[in-house]
């Protein structure tokens, strides 16, 4: 079985710029037992995570051609000289790109797609038409979340058993509960929609109060690159003027972060858009951290009860519900357990979860 990894060309499959696919691809193919047959195609990059497993393109001398069908066209090339079917190729998050993949290969291969945003805010899955081309083409499609499936589903009432679930896993680095300090984070990108500013006017409220605390925003506007925007500026200043213990980070890699959540006592996931997933709440689970979120999305779906979820979220209830934790170290611990106990999402779970259906499509005709 030969797999073959489409990575969005925005996705730097790197150890210090991966963002969510990337990790996501990474995590399972560390602990897939397909490894030795699988490749990854993307944008070049240096040094690749899995640099075995990685084959970059670069950008096409054609500045009119889309940098995501020229990594496409040059994968489908690549297979096409190979001469070998029935590989499984799994693209990512680019609906649009299954056509042309569909009708640039000459041999029969089984096409899958990952989606791991809103199919209905997806180039190529808008419509119903375009919703129903691609399951006739595709062989499954694999969402991050039920909030996506049943979006890809809207008013699609066949094919459904070629949908499925598969959730993003996240590696758990320690083996035990690890020790925490008086530290809050908010942990995302630094735009409107995932409410970072709400979390700036939460900390101003609780900051002179507790001063024994500290806070840090960890993220930059763009993943991967630490460029600041007007928008990201405004939110530094006003961050890091309430006082040396509020800092802004910008953009860190995996290793970095992690480090920061074992550290973490709470984690504040404030979007006010519809979270495809959560992985940041996966990962802050994976860490013991207790979790004030919104109820947007995916993200119920991700921490449960395991964590404070608030409906229509503002500055005004995270505030609250900090002061519950910050106030009450016995209700602070205990999510902190629930966080940590609860933990399933695991990418050695995840991954084998894959292998299965990796292995469904290789021996159905």
């Amino acid at each position: 079985m030969i797999i073959n990894i489409l990575l969005p060309y925005k996705e730097k499959f790197s150890k210090n710029k991966a963002s969510s696919v990337s990790l996501t691809v990474s995590n399972n193919l560390q602990f897939t037992k397909y490894k030795k047959n699988i490749r990854v195609f993307g944008h070049t990059v240096k040094e690749p995570m899995h640099e075995k497993n990685f084959i970059g393109f670069e950008n096409s001398w054609n500045i009119f051609k889309s940098k995501n069908e020229n990594i496409a066209q040059k994968m489908c090339e690549f297979l096409n000289n190979e001469k070998k079917p029935k590989q499984i190729i799994e693209v990512h998050n680019r609906p649009y790109l299954v056509n042309s993949i569909h009708s640039k290969l000459y041999h029969f291969h089984k096409i899958t797609l990952f989606l791991h945003n809103d199919p209905l805010e997806m180039k190529g899955s808008i419509s119903i038409n375009e919703r129903k081309n691609l399951l006739s083409k595709l062989n499954k499609i694999y969402c991050v979340s039920n909030f996506i499936k049943k979006r890809f589903l809207t008013g699609i009432s066949e094919h459904h058993n070629k949908v499925v679930v598969l959730h993003n896993g996240v590696k758990r680095v320690q083996n035990f509960k690890p020790n925490k300090k008086k530290l809050i984070i908010f942990v995302g990108r630094i735009v409107k929609e995932k409410g970072v500013d709400l979390f700036v006017d939460s900390i101003k409220e609780i900051y002179n109060d507790f001063e024994d605390w500290n806070f840090k925003i960890i993220g930059s506007p763009k993943l991967g690159v630490n460029k600041f925007d007007n928008f990201s500026k405004k939110i530094k200043m006003n961050f890091e003027g309430l006082g040396k213990r509020a800092k802004m980070l910008g953009f860190v890699n995996s290793k970095s972060l992690n480090k920061i959540m074992q550290k973490s006592s709470i984690i504040v996931i404030p979007s006010i858009w519809q979270e495809p997933f959560g992985l940041v709440a996966a990962e802050a689970m994976s860490n013991g951290v207790a979790i004030i979120s919104s109820k947007n999305g995916g993200l119920p779906e991700i921490i449960g009860k395991n964590g404070i979820l608030i409906e229509n979220i503002n500055a005004k209830k995270i505030t609250k519900n900090l002061k519950k934790f910050m106030e009450n170290e016995n209700l602070l611990k205990q999510f902190q357990t629930k966080s940590w106990d609860n933990f399933k999402l695991n990418s050695k779970i995840i991954s084998a979860r894959l292998d299965q259906y990796r292995n469904e499509l290789i021996f159905k005709n």
